[in-house]
């Protein structure tokens, strides 16, 4: 359970430096290749053993991290366009809605138990992730032309979380946990920085320290998300399909209380009933695994 709280509490410190980056106009895109430096880094702190680039290719996950670090800068950056031309609200949902995706790889693939509980769970995480995420009074509206890229944050979020379960029980060792978590942010960060030059090209980048510091706030907490949801899917306290259910709800959840108390947010009654519906579809989720 410890893994699992943890890594919602990572998720949350990620929620709150992006609220932070848009106070103090930090730019994203060289904030987050930054991110994946050092999330990189991190992970290769805390790799117990001496770190061989020949040794890390040999390993049967080595191909899929390079794809999984490409996929990462994809989401962000169809993330970025889906907030420019459909808002934020329906960037949250298309993320946090993904979680269908692993849910239903794990009742497929892996045979895992989905009883009455747990669907009654599911689909309240569900409704609880939309009314959460509301902001304004006419709901989310999704305009048909630009339906496409939210549609393709929703596909890609899932296959990332479908991926990391699917590798970590087939491919990765206890022992190999942090280094191949460094090695896909490590792939991330290779393909940030080749963007970074082609904009140096152009004429459009500009350094500036803000963004460094921003991407080294980001990238510790964004290392651990990852770390320690790996770690929670290879704990016994729920199945797969539990683990994704309960952290991307209880990471709206706790996002939207940090956002009233750090922030000063303001919550509509449909955001405190998404709240009340997160809290009962963790504990239906829960009990329907224990």
């Amino acid at each position: 359970m410890i893994y699992l709280i943890l890594s919602v509490l990572s998720s949350v410190i990620i929620f709150v430096v992006f609220k932070l980056f848009d106070r103090y106009k930090v730019n994203i895109l060289h904030a987050i290749v930054v991110n994946y430096i050092v999330a990189c880094a991190s992970g290769i702190i805390a790799y117990d053993s001496p770190v061989s680039v020949s040794e890390i290719v040999t390993h049967d996950w080595f191909y899929y991290t390079l794809a999984l670090g490409a996929l990462f800068i994809i989401v962000f950056n169809l993330m970025g366009i889906t907030t420019q031309r459909s808002g934020l609200s329906v960037v949250s949902v298309a993320t946090k809605m993904s979680v269908v995706v692993p849910i239903l790889f794990g009742l497929f693939y892996y045979k895992e138990n989905f009883g009455i509980l747990k669907i009654i769970g599911v689909v309240l995480a569900l409704i609880a992730v939309y009314l959460a995420s509301v902001k304004s009074k006419k709901g989310i509206v999704f305009e048909r032309k630009t339906l496409i890229f939210p549609l393709l944050v929703f596909i890609g979020s899932g296959i990332i979380d479908t991926s990391l379960k699917f590798l970590e029980n087939s491919f990765v060792a206890e022992n190999d946990v942090p280094i191949f978590s460094s090695t896909i942010f490590g792939s991330a960060a290779i393909i940030g920085i080749i963007i970074l030059i082609y904009l140096a090209t152009q004429g459009k980048f500009k350094f500036k320290i803000k963004n460094v510091l921003g991407g080294i706030a980001l990238g510790v907490p964004n290392y651990f998300s990852i770390y320690f949801l790996v770690k929670a899917l290879r704990s016994t306290i729920l199945d797969s399909s539990g683990i994704f259910t309960v952290n991307n709800v209880a990471v709206v959840m706790v996002s939207t209380l940090i956002g009233i108390l750090l922030f000063k947010e303001k919550l509509s009654s449909k955001n405190w009933a998404g709240i009340m519906l997160a809290v009962i579809s963790i504990f239906l989720v829960a009990s329907s695994t224990a």
